[in-house]
């Protein structure tokens, strides 16, 4: 049963009067059902008592949600001023005031017209005041008061969430933390049970439990796989009233996650594995894949494979593929199938991760055998040794075997094998192969100073099969025999002095040698026969590869003898012996006391060949001088002023150019007859064409006369006709032009080549008419016209 309760408010006024707050008797249940009342002086001083115990009251009280259909009642002010013959008038401001809450201006009653919701207000802060009616003035002081709304359970609890998402790891202990929930209640927390709130599991048992206060969601079941069940789905309720009956409850989902961890070794799905692999498979190439199963995920699935024993350790290798945790087998060596054709591995799988938590499960590995059969194919011939280095002495004669290549089939079958030269390699051919026994033979003479080295491919193929091929590099190495005699390192000219002195030194010479000497060379100087006993001068041998000039007389006179020519002959000490005989030039020059050359016979020894600069310099400038005379005659040449076409402003003329013209000359009037061409009608048919000689001289053939509506196309075509059936015309293509206008234009034709066969005059005054832009154009011709008229 709803109760309400009922006061009276008396104010205080400021003159002698008192003032009381009731409570209306007949609403008062569930509160202190005594009477509250206020006595209050206030001009007489005299000091407040009060009739009967009881409360001050400045507030009110008001349930939330009212459901009723009238309006709900809230107090009432009274004043004691108030005689009751409605002199007095109660009003109300403040929170709500005229809206919410209402007023009985004439008994003071307070009434609330809508549902009220402590959830959006709590408390509304009102004044009143009694005013005299007829007046207007107030009777009383403001007072204020206060109404709150009393709470109700009307709001269940809400999840901060309306789906929580949580993850642990699998095989966790029982009471991990997995997540806590939260749920809030909007009813007033101070007021009863309302918004005290408990947890509880609707859905996850026996897997998770809630704490029924704090809403943490712990394990509750020992060892849970996540190979076995991953994804779990926990419902939780959250009840207001502590949880007892009647009270409202809110629920939220909790998606639980397992997370992997390494529980699980790897495990081969079969024990045996078989592979084939031809023997031309080259090295670090795939010859099978294997894959160990890991129930784990990501990082804890991470296999890593090896060999560990077998025949093949060393042949075959094993890789792991990261994206698809497969082992690659890879040929580490070249197979032979005539040596093996069997390999027996065995292969290891093992976790790249592994957990101390869980090795009691056991190792967290596994192994599997692997047989890898090796596959015969026809493979090309194999020499014995990856290259050849052969050595020949530079002066072997032709057809000199210098060395052997050879090779074999590797097959069963043992192929024969013919070789070859390959010749980009040799593209002088200085060698050639015998294609049976593979000997290398010279075929051009050699010559180490041109060529130390040759370096070529000999090629081996099958006979029966020459795609099958093999080749390999032969270096030849060229010996040096003595065949070259040595010679002046350079070229020698020297000058001697007029005042020379006997054994004195005026060259030392120097040689060289082309051949390669393995002690280091020895060269001996001497004089030429027939220079020895007669020279001038001797030579001197420092037995160090160098040698001296020396004059053997005291003064030279250059105009008896100005130049000597001293032959010396250079030897080497290698088997055979090779020499040669270079010349010195000797020029005799006069020089002062000191030695200094100071002139000779030959100036080129002081001077060289040739004009000085300065010479040169005036040549060049001659030049230039003569090219820009010529540029500037043939200049003036082209300048020459051409005469005008139009001397004057007033000399106009009509003037016809005609170009490429070929007709038979000014008599020619059929050949190209503008005029015919446009009037049709015009044609003379009895006249021959004088351009062209025909053959066979046919009668002219009459043109039918084109109508005078006759269309342009009827017109084209119907010449066009004629011109495919006319007998006289050349036996090659031609081009016929038409421009037929036809005769029912009423502009006629516009070209200005028809005015040749018209005898009509033109009036050109209209041209003044066209501005001033065509004022030269009309003054030409009305010029004309007035030469005409004259």
């Amino acid at each position: 049963m709803r109760t309400y309760h009922c006061f009276w408010l008396l104010f205080w006024a400021g003159q002698p009067h008192q003032s009381f707050l009731t409570p209306l008797s007949k609403r008062t249940s569930g509160f202190p059902e005594k009477e509250k009342v206020l006595v209050l002086s206030g001009n007489s001083r005299r000091d407040l008592h009060r009739s009967k115990r009881s409360w001050m009251w400045n507030q009110f009280f008001l349930l939330e949600e009212y459901t009723g259909t009238d309006y709900q009642y809230v107090g009432k002010l009274h004043s004691d001023q108030d005689k009751g013959d409605g002199s007095l008038k109660y009003i109300l401001s403040g929170d709500g005031a005229g809206d919410l809450f209402i007023i009985n201006e004439n008994t003071g009653d307070i009434q609330a017209t809508k549902r009220l919701d402590r959830e959006e207000k709590p408390v509304y802060i009102l004044r009143a005041q009694a005013i005299n009616r007829r007046t207007g003035r107030p009777v009383e002081p403001e007072s204020e008061f206060i109404i709150k709304i009393h709470d109700i359970n009307d709001n269940e609890p809400m999840f901060t969430k309306d789906v929580y998402n949580a993850s642990i790891p699998e095989m966790s202990d029982v009471g991990t933390f997995v997540v806590q929930v939260t749920a809030t209640d909007a009813d007033d927390p101070t007021y009863g049970n309302s918004a005290k709130v408990v947890y509880s599991i609707l859905q996850g048992q026996p897997y998770f439990s809630v704490e029924s206060e704090t809403g943490i969601i712990k394990t509750a079941l020992l060892n849970m796989d996540r190979e076995n069940r991953e994804q779990y789905q926990v419902v939780i309720q959250a009840k207001d009233m502590g949880g007892q009956m009647g009270g409202l409850s809110g629920t939220t989902t909790v998606n639980i996650t397992l997370t992997d961890v390494n529980d699980n070794p790897p495990r081969f799905p079969q024990s045996t594995y078989q592979f084939r692999a031809p023997e031309s498979t080259p090295p670090d190439s795939p010859v099978g894949r294997i894959k160990a199963n890991d129930a784990d995920v990501d990082e804890n699935a991470e296999i890593e494979y090896s060999i560990t024993e077998g025949d093949g350790y060393g042949m075959f290798g094993i890789t792991t593929d990261k994206d698809t945790q497969e082992g690659i087998i890879t040929v580490k060596k070249a197979l032979d199938f005539e040596n093996k054709n069997l390999y027996i591995l065995k292969v290891e799988a093992t976790n790249t991760h592994v957990d101390p938590r869980f090795l009691y499960l056991g190792p967290f590995k596994d192994s599997a055998t692997v047989r890898i059969q090796v596959e015969d194919v026809d493979e090309p011939p194999v020499f014995s040794r990856p290259a050849y280095i052969m050595e020949v002495k530079e002066d072997v004669p032709i057809n000199s075997v210098i060395g052997t290549v050879t090779a074999q089939d590797p097959d069963a079958a043992k192929n024969p094998v013919k070789y070859s030269v390959d010749r980009h390699t040799d593209m002088d051919r200085v060698f050639n192969i015998n294609s049976g026994n593979g000997s290398i033979f010279t075929s051009k003479p050699l010559d180490r100073e041109t060529l130390l080295w040759h370096n070529i491919t000999v090629i081996a193929a099958e006979i029966n099969n020459p795609k099958q091929s093999s080749r390999v590099p032969v270096f030849i190495k060229v010996l040096d025999v003595n065949d070259n005699a040595p010679e002046f390192a350079m070229f020698y000219e020297t000058f001697v002095c007029e005042n020379a002195k006997a054994e004195q030194l005026i060259q030392t010479l120097s040689a060289v040698d082309k051949d390669d000497s393995y002690n280091g060379h020895q060269f001996s100087f001497s004089l030429a026969p027939e220079a020895a006993s007669s020279s001038n001068f001797t030579l001197q041998d420092n037995r160090d590869n160098t040698a001296g000039i020396f004059t053997r007389k005291t003064r030279y006179n250059r105009h008896e003898m100005s130049t000597y020519f001293l032959p010396v002959v250079i030897s080497d000490n290698d088997y055979p012996i090779q020499s040669s005989t270079e010349t010195v030039t000797i020029r005799v020059c006069a020089c002062d006391h000191r030695g200094k050359m100071l002139s000779c016979n030959a100036e080129a020894l002081v001077h060289p060949t040739g004009l000085s600069t300065g010479a040169l310099i005036a040549i060049l400038l001659c030049i230039i001088i003569l090219l820009v005379t010529v540029v500037l005659f043939a200049a003036l040449r082209r300048q020459r002023k051409k005469e005008p076409l139009i001397i004057s402003k007033e000399d106009i003329r009509d003037n016809i150019v005609s170009y490429n013209d070929e007709g038979g000359g000014e008599e020619d009037t059929q050949a190209f007859d503008i005029g015919t061409l446009r009037n049709p009608e015009a044609i003379d048919d009895n006249k021959l064409r004088r351009d062209i000689v025909p053959e066979t001289l046919f009668m002219p053939r009459r043109t039918a006369t084109a109508r005078d509506n006759t269309d342009v196309r009827d017109f084209i075509n119907q010449r066009l006709k004629e011109n495919d059936t006319d007998p006289t015309a050349p036996p090659y293509d031609s081009l016929a032009t038409y421009a037929y206008e036809g005769n029912g234009s009423v502009a006629e034709s516009l070209s200005s080549l028809e005015s040749v066969t018209t005898d009509g005059d033109q009036d050109y005054d209209y041209l003044s008419d066209w501005g001033p832009r065509f004022k030269k154009l009309a003054d030409m011709y009305g010029a004309m016209d007035s030469d005409k008229d004259s």
